[in-house]
């Protein structure tokens, strides 16, 4: 399996709904415009939009590589300001990718792969 699958968690701080919209904009603009692997990047916000979920799928590892290298630290780190982030990564675990969510609120799930 070298498609990689994740679920962004996303709890929005009060007051910043608005901010995090206009952030959100950028990254999808930036999916849109510079991701060359991405496979799916959809946004999806609870009732009161006090929490978002975002559903990520990309061609493989290196195509989510891309996607944050493109997103860029400064985005990120305007996003971590406006909301708490957690999330789930579906994928074939490497020791690379074990690596780069080493320290984040990010769990890993492997394949499962039935005899």
């Amino acid at each position: 399996m070298t498609e990689v699958s994740a679920i962004a968690r996303l709890k929005i701080h009060e007051g910043k709904l608005e901010e995090f919209k206009r952030l959100a904009a950028l990254c999808v603009h930036s999916v849109r415009t510079k991701d060359s692997g991405t496979l799916q990047y959809d946004y999806f916000f609870n009732d009161d939009y006090t929490q978002c979920v975002v559903f990520e799928r990309y061609r493989d590892f290196a195509a989510m590589r891309e996607h944050l290298a493109n997103i860029g630290d400064e985005l990120m780190q305007a996003l971590l300001k406006v909301c708490s982030m957690s999330g789930d990564i579906f994928a074939t675990p490497t020791p690379e990718l074990r690596k780069a969510i080493e320290g984040l609120d990010i769990r890993l799930y492997s394949p499962y792969e039935p005899m």
